[in-house]
């Protein structure tokens, strides 16, 4: 592949400041790890993506698609191709009643105060969800007892061939950190978030409660990607890594989490293979002691 080629065809239609060459991944995931994608691209608007992915189709060149890399373990050797990010450049928002409409590069805890500012209730559990809005819809993120699938009235995205759709929530067919999103690679555009009217107070008491339970139990002031595993049937991961006795185990310079046996953490320049070692001892240890297999949450790309 011609790096040089594909960047050329890019910047026919995008400011090349947006562009850029063998960027360190490492600057763009919350784990703070992984090497240099050959080319990130970080479109403000709908013309400048579809041009990418044109560009992409016709140049046959992979791309893969982020939001605030708060959920991404890239690999040290990094990623072959393009990188889409969509972020603070595509993150315009507008109220209406009881519906807020924004765009998928908006934060989540960003969200949750213009939720507060307009007296909505029903986002508090995702208010301190690390992450922008487009990648939380398409994981169908959730917290504290709620998921994104409870308040997405609808969502619009972008095919592969650069075609727009808008898709109600029952076409979405979300599932337990699914949708139909990752079914059909589609790139999240805007998501129309359905709430209600409620108590100013009430609405800030939740959000500060949630905080607190957050800070207390999870290693926030660490780099790391969340929860590292998906919740198996029946179980809680955290219980069974921590039942394992694999809390407080580390690989180089990453480490099972003391705080919150669900996380893993970047503890001392930890490498993207420190990280993929610990969580393989960590699923046969548990496979082994208690016939678990643990999925992963956290989604691992880039070349091997």
């Amino acid at each position: 592949m011609h790096i040089e080629k594909v960047y050329e065809r890019l910047a026919e239609k995008i400011h090349a400041e947006r562009i850029r060459k063998n960027e360190p991944m490492a600057k763009h995931t919350s784990f703070k790890i992984g090497g240099p994608v050959d080319l990130m691209v970080l479109p403000s608007d709908i013309e400048e993506l579809r041009h990418v992915l044109k560009v992409c189709r016709e140049m046959g060149i992979d791309f893969y698609v982020m939001g605030n890399g708060t959920n991404l373990l890239v690999r040290d050797k990094g990623v072959r191709g393009v990188i889409i990010k969509i972020g603070g450049d595509y993150s315009k928002v507008s109220v209406q009643g009881e519906i807020i409409r924004a765009q998928a590069g908006i934060l989540l805890s960003s969200l949750s105060k213009i939720a507060l500012e307009h007296h909505l209730e029903g986002f508090e559990f995702a208010g301190g969800i690390p992450g922008s809005l487009g990648g939380a819809v398409v994981m169908n993120a959730g917290a504290y007892g709620g998921e994104m699938k409870d308040i997405v009235k609808a969502v619009t995205v972008m095919d592969l061939e650069g075609n727009l759709l808008r898709l109600n929530n029952q076409e979405l067919n979300f599932g337990y950190r699914k949708s139909r999103m990752q079914e059909e690679k589609w790139i999240v555009l805007e998501v129309e978030i359905q709430l209600k009217k409620g108590d100013p107070d009430q609405i800030l008491s939740i959000t500060r409660d949630l905080t607190q339970r957050r800070t207390a139990k999870q290693p926030l002031h660490q780099p790391s990607a969340g929860s590292v595993f998906k919740r198996p049937a029946n179980h809680y991961a955290s219980k069974l890594i921590e039942d394992a006795g694999l809390k407080g185990v580390r690989f180089g310079g990453a480490r099972v989490s003391e705080l919150h046996a669900g996380f893993i953490v970047n503890e001392d320049h930890a490498t993207a293979q420190d990280v993929i070692n610990l969580i393989r001892l960590v699923q046969k240890t548990v496979r082994d002691r208690f016939g678990v297999l643990l999925d992963l949450e956290v989604k691992i790309i880039g070349e091997e």
